[in-house]
């Protein structure tokens, strides 16, 4: 139940009753199906379009192959992007010139986001050289930093992994300095400023995070971002503003928040688990990604039942007398996990859980759970990478002046 704060301004989840709640959400999963549904058949239109058009037009018969193999190119990228470039290159429907597939990218027409993201993020020359040529038909001049972001994030889907978002990010950072040269001193402040607004989208729009940040939360996070410096007060209170108004519009997606569709999970599969107030054991779906582990009843589940951010928490291997393979996660010098769960009416309860316990299958599988969450609790590349920015651009060098 969580990730559906996506109402109207002022709508608050927690305003309506639980039948109500769960109403909404079947609504919103059924919402999602049709239009899926709506999509396909439009596609499917489309394409009998075009074979009526090509009956009408037989001499016109050039045109036509022309617009079948366009047709057959997008799919194909779709599923493989870079077979898919290779196929319109080939037959000579798009040059294989880095601007030419930057701009087959930017019109996106017919093209999945997620694949676009997946193509943008590989990592060789000739697709950094994209990257940079599909940045640079973005225009932001004179936009404030949050409606760039909005408008670069919706054109494809960021991809999992940190490397990947880090150099499409850079990229990102470089555009907007060089097309506001007045703003930031550097590159790395525009960097950190945009993760420190993608963030803020999440902890506003979730309904998961309970402490919504205020104003001057924002301001004091960012302290010393600016080569050393403060930015304006009045910037970060106009790009707080307009994040709280507006949520991030996220790419072909089921309102999943940014910071959940960034990574791909570290790893998911079935464990038992121990219950709270009754010891009874169920079976749940484990999902272990960015620093947080979700449970869910079913695998197709949109919403968790549970969440479990991995802070001041440690894990250890544990005995029962009734399952083998077990572990557990226990909170350090705290009573209590921080952690939400549903009940049984849907509603958003606050765990109660000194220790939660789980069972698996295997050994090799309770060990590999143990390696993994301990890994998750400690380490996380992308904050790292964010944190090593940060102290750059808080670092007070006048030398390092943006390089656009």
């Amino acid at each position: 139940m969580m990730n559906i704060a996506q109402g109207g301004e002022g709508f608050n989840l927690n305003d309506l009753t639980p039948e109500q709640q769960k109403m909404l959400i079947e609504i919103r999963r059924r919402k999602a199906e049709l239009l899926l549904e709506i999509q396909q058949l439009k596609d499917e239109l489309a394409e009998v379009v075009a074979d009526m058009e090509n009956m009408d037009t037989a001499d016109d018969s050039k045109n036509h192959t022309r617009t079948k193999q366009m047709s057959i190119g997008r799919k194909k990228f779709n599923m493989d992007p870079k077979k898919g470039i290779e196929f319109l290159v080939e037959h000579g429907l798009l040059t294989g010139t880095c601007e030419d597939v930057a701009a087959f990218l930017y019109k996106g027409e017919g093209l999945n986001k997620t694949a676009i993201g997946d193509y943008l993020g590989e990592r060789n020359d000739f697709n950094e050289k994209v990257l940079k040529a599909f940045v640079d038909l973005h225009d932001f001049t004179d936009l404030i930093l949050v409606q760039a972001l909005r408008q670069f994030l919706w054109s494809f889907r960021l991809p999992g992994e940190a490397q990947k978002i880090d150099r499409m990010m850079e990229c990102f950072a470089q555009r907007y300095c060089q097309l506001n040269p007045n703003i930031f001193t550097n590159t790395d402040t525009c960097y950190v400023l945009s993760f420190a607004i993608i963030m803020l989208n999440t902890s506003l729009h979730n309904p998961s995070v309970k402490e919504k940040p205020t104003v001057e939360q924002f301001i004091s996070m960012n302290r010393g971002i600016n080569n050393g410096g403060d930015l304006p007060r009045e910037l970060l209170v106009s790009l707080y503003e307009s994040i709280k108004t507006e949520p991030f519009k996220i790419p072909e997606d089921d309102g999943n928040d940014l910071m959940h569709t960034f990574f791909n999970p570290d790893k998911e599969g079935w464990l038992w688990k121990q219950g709270g107030r009754y010891k009874s054991w169920k079976r749940r779906w484990f999902i272990l990604n960015d620093n947080c582990l979700y449970y869910f009843e079913y695998t197709t589940d949109k919403e968790p039942r549970g969440i479990i951010p991995l802070e001041n928490i440690q894990v250890r291997e544990a005995t029962d007398r009734h399952k083998p393979y077990c572990l557990e996660l226990y909170a350090m010098g705290t009573d209590f996990i921080k952690a939400c769960k549903t009940d049984s009416e849907g509603k958003v309860v606050e765990g109660k859980h000194t220790v939660y316990r789980m069972s698996a299958a295997t050994a090799e599988e309770r060990d590999e759970w143990i390696k993994c969450v301990g890994q998750s609790i400690s380490h996380n590349p992308f904050y790292d990478m964010l944190a090593a920015r940060k102290k750059k651009a808080q670092k007070n060098s006048s030398n390092h002046h943006h390089k656009s």
